[in-house]
């Protein structure tokens, strides 16, 4: 399968090394969605698209519909932490399909999952004020060096003064990564 070309190449194994990462975050938070909306596969079926993916198989229509599926099922879920549960899983999905292009909006596509994933940690610690910190770092532990080298291609993904708590966890996430 060829690379993938814009501003600069993203080669297929580079592409793999983002869906798992991603898919990987996603995996961590998917029983928050379950839980919240018993029966619903949506998100689920995104994580296995992107892990078939991940696996070898093809980019494809599988990753495309489940990735939008996935953030159907995020946008009609009944809690903020079951949206953002299956945010994550859409975002696994379409990690396939990272576009090569130097603007600081695709490292969400890198990182907004394992940042969610430190802000539902947050949320479910109540008192812990050190959970979303311990998550990052298991998230940064966890990125592979081919992930590092994907994510620096890209602009750093600053905090936005006024942003959301998710925003602010993916920049922290970003900078600690660009230092690994």
């Amino acid at each position: 399968m060829a690379d993938v070309g814009g501003d600069f190449t993203v080669t297929m194994p580079e592409l793999r090394a983002v869906a798992r990462f991603v898919a990987e975050s996603a995996a961590e938070v998917l029983e928050i969605f379950e839980s919240a909306v018993p029966g619903d596969d949506r998100p689920r079926e995104a994580i296995a698209a992107a892990r078939a993916f991940v696996e070898g198989a093809p980019r494809s229509r599988r990753q495309r519909v489940a990735a939008v599926d996935a953030h159907r099922a995020a946008a009609q879920a009944p809690t903020e932490p079951a949206r953002l549960a299956a945010r994550c899983a859409g975002d696994a999905a379409a990690a396939a399909y990272l576009h090569p292009i130097a603007r600081a909006s695709q490292v969400g596509h890198i990182l907004r999952a394992a940042a969610t994933v430190a802000h539902l940690s947050e949320l479910s610690a109540d008192v812990d004020q050190g959970a979303a910190a311990r998550s990052l770092e298991r998230s940064r532990l966890r990125a592979t060096q081919g992930l590092v080298d994907v994510l620096r291609r890209y602009p750093s993904a600053s905090s936005p003064v006024g942003g959301s708590r998710v925003a602010t966890l993916m920049a922290e996430l970003d900078a600690a990564l660009r230092q690994h």
